[in-house]
């Protein structure tokens, strides 16, 4: 099945992925329309966030549960490098379980929440946690759904400000896609030092880039999806280590579990991960725009290709810092992109992973708008009591 992506592709909507297809196609376009809102919205946030993080006592956590804890640890360390403020990313899942852990009273805490609904049982739970175990907070509630509950419950608060993003990132499908892509990017810019219109024309920029993988890409992905690999890797290290992460979850997510994706370090891969591999593995690397991961990167991509274990051994990246005079196109993905840090070209490596999980859903006979019929799992988690 070689399906295109084409939003109002008819072949989709006969394999019930209509709106996973659509969702992934539109990202380039809502990066630009985040673009348009932030470029009104700046005053606003910036009136909110003040100093509060110029101020070494002060405390950033960022949260969300599964991709959207994902984005979160994507976005973390870029942004703590260039503050006072201690900025540190927790799952939802963690800070629920162990909030001793991560809280402390006395140490002023913002709160930023990654929620594509707003309406899961961690997401507000991890609020009131905050709210009654620290003295002093403020809420920065990042989300697709103006109608879901953290954007409900923070209305006309002083303490707390809700960001929403453009309405067609509230992805209708299973799997986060665009809302995903979208929350990462206005969290790298709401965070970012440079001037307001350096960061928004970098969205604008990315959103040029993302149509290009979008069109060059597409073909050779559907191709990819055809080979029967019962096992991914991704790899990627740094704040790609997330992307890695996030990327074997959409595998998961859309293929019902039936494709084992499991995601790693390149360095950690050879203690003991590398046990994996076999004939039906496919390997993807995310590869970094730092010269210094790129050299361990490319280190594991030789040594994996000279041994010969795995099925096939791919990469996904800048086209800058490849080895040889050109990319092969046989094991190479790549865009020609800006000179940025890795959490900000991201979502254009995340695109590939994304459509690769849409179109191995559809090969093996899944239905990738929701691909758990029996709603063992659902697109909004369900089932979970929140215990104080």
């Amino acid at each position: 099945m070689a399906a295109n992506l084409l939003p109002d592709s008819s072949a989709w909507q006969r394999l019930g992925g209509q709106y996973t297809a659509r969702e992934i196609a539109q990202q380039p376009v809502i990066w630009k329309q985040l673009a348009a809102a932030l470029d009104q919205a700046h005053p606003r946030i910036d009136a909110f966030l003040g100093d509060w993080l110029r101020q070494p006592a002060h405390r950033v956590i960022l949260t969300g549960a599964g991709s959207s804890g994902f984005i979160a640890e994507m976005v973390a360390d870029q942004i703590n490098a260039q503050w006072p403020a201690e900025v540190r990313a927790v799952h939802t899942t963690s800070l629920l379980t162990h909030p001793g852990l991560y809280l402390d009273r006395d140490r002023p805490t913002l709160l930023v929440s990654f929620a594509r609904s707003g309406s899961s049982p961690e997401s507000t739970a991890a609020v009131d946690v905050v709210r009654e175990q620290v003295t002093t907070t403020r809420f920065l509630d990042v989300t697709c759904n103006a109608d879901g509950e953290l954007a409900r419950r923070g209305r006309d608060r002083a303490d707390t400000f809700t960001l929403l993003m453009p309405e067609a990132s509230c992805d209708r499908a299973f799997a986060m896609t665009s809302s995903l892509s979208c929350m990462m990017l206005a969290a790298l810019c709401v965070f970012e030092t440079a001037p307001w219109p350096q960061r928004t024309q970098r969205l604008r920029t990315l959103a040029m880039h993302g149509q290009e993988a979008l069109t060059a890409w597409d073909e050779r992905i559907a191709t990819l999806a055809q080979a029967p690999y019962a096992r991914v890797i991704y790899l990627g290290s740094g704040p790609l280590e997330a992307l890695a992460r996030e990327c074997a979850l959409k595998l998961l997510e859309l293929t019902a579990g039936r494709v084992l994706a499991l995601a790693n370090t390149p360095l950690g891969f050879r203690h003991g991960p590398k046990s994996t591999l076999d004939r039906e593995t496919l390997v993807v690397m995310v590869r970094s725009a730092q010269p210094l991961a790129r050299r361990y990167e490319h280190d594991l991509l030789d040594e994996l290709r000279r041994d010969g274990v795995a099925g096939r051994v791919l990469s996904v990246g800048p086209l800058s810092g490849l080895r040889g005079p050109e990319e092969d196109e046989t094991r190479d993905f790549t865009i020609a992109a800006l000179d940025l840090p890795d959490p900000w070209l991201a979502p254009l490596w995340l695109t590939m992973a994304q459509r690769y999980a849409l179109q191995r859903s559809a090969a093996l006979g899944f239905t990738p708008d929701n691909p758990f019929p029996d709603g063992t799992v659902n697109r909004v988690v369900q089932g979970v009591t929140i215990h104080r």
